[in-house]
């Protein structure tokens, strides 16, 4: 293969890891900002969700009640296989996120506006 080939074949090559790299980046903000669109998301396009529950019971329930908490979690047994050490902190992070105790309520914000 000559040096040009080569260097064009890096680069795609390359190219092809980044864009498999960001996309758990992608996935991660679009959760954080909109956690149940990403969650029928992922649950549609992959069994993401499925290895991490046994069930559709808890899905279910978690996309009602608990969204990214339901997201963290799934991350943690995908990822470790368990949820301790670092990956308790998300889901604790996750459930106090949807628990509206880290950001605030939208209740709070809306107060705010109106100076009531």
């Amino acid at each position: 293969m000559s040096q040009a080939a080569e260097t064009l074949w890096s680069r795609t090559r390359d190219s092809e890891d980044v864009r498999i790299r960001i996309m758990p980046f992608v996935i991660g903000c679009l959760a954080l900002g909109a956690p149940r669109v990403t969650l029928v998301l992922v649950a549609v396009f992959s069994n993401y969700i499925g290895r991490a529950y046994h069930s559709a019971l808890w899905p279910f329930v978690g996309f009602l009640f608990m969204p990214l908490t339901t997201l963290a979690y799934a991350w943690a047994i995908n990822s470790h296989g368990s949820v301790d050490g670092g990956y308790l902190a998300v889901v604790v992070v996750a459930v106090l996120i949807d628990l509206g105790l880290i950001g605030g309520s939208a209740k709070n914000r809306y107060r705010g506006r109106d100076g009531q």
